[in-house]
């Protein structure tokens, strides 16, 4: 009977360790799979910030030019707004004043043929060209990122500032179309209000890009 007692015991007892051990090795499969879980859903965020960035990036060089050409476009038209006579193909000038614009702004109008109607007075007959910058801002990589659900493993503050940039962006890239239609049309003065405001929400856009530069590092 005792040698029954002892082996029942040595039975337990080694059910109980087999227990313990395979709680443990269940523990440990457990650990292990969300540890490499996370592992994979932090490079995933990693990835998807470096696209991102070099995104934002890629769009801030293109407003840049945008509102660039824009200033050169705006500030041209401005000053032969009031030289025009009658049409935007003839202008009214002395020889001096039509040098300086010529110069300051290469190739916006194209001199033809001139007269002189007064002294030092000469009218110029040619054609003004405008130049506009029509890029396409992407956003592949913030849409790759919320298709891929990696999104959701940024914070609110993040995903908030994300979402606003990139809407901001649509209403930038909005008016650079709209300025394509204008100069299509050849409604110039509306062209310029266009690329006025344009070079508002695109200075605004500037600014919000080198923010969201700094703050989305703390978004992994």
């Amino acid at each position: 009977m005792r040698f029954f007692k002892k082996i029942k015991r040595s039975n337990l007892t080694y059910i109980l360790s087999e227990l313990v051990l395979l709680f443990i090795g269940i523990n440990l499969a457990i650990w292990f799979n969300n540890w490499n879980t996370s592992k994979k859903i932090n490079e995933a965020k990693a990835v998807a910030i470096e696209k991102i960035i070099d995104e934002i990036e890629n769009n801030q060089l293109e407003v840049e030019t945008v509102l660039q050409n824009n200033y050169i476009v705006l500030n041209a038209y401005e000053d032969f707004k009031n030289l025009y006579s009658g049409n935007t193909s003839v202008v009214k000038a002395d020889a001096i004043k039509m040098q300086t614009l010529t110069n300051k702004y290469p190739g916006f109008f194209t001199v033809k043929d001139s007269t002189l109607i007064d002294e030092g007075q000469y009218l110029y007959e040619g054609s003004s060209r405008i130049n506009l910058e029509i890029p396409t801002l992407t956003e592949i990589a913030w849409e790759t990122t919320v298709t891929k659900n990696i999104s959701v493993e940024f914070s609110y503050d993040c995903l908030y500032e994300l979402e606003s940039v990139y809407n901001l962006q649509r209403r930038v890239q909005v008016e650079i179309d709209k300025s394509a239609d204008a100069l299509q049309k050849g409604d110039i003065e509306s062209l310029m209000v266009i690329l006025d405001f344009l070079n508002q929400l695109g200075n605004d856009l500037k600014q919000d890009y080198e923010a969201l530069k700094e703050h989305i590092k703390n978004c992994s």
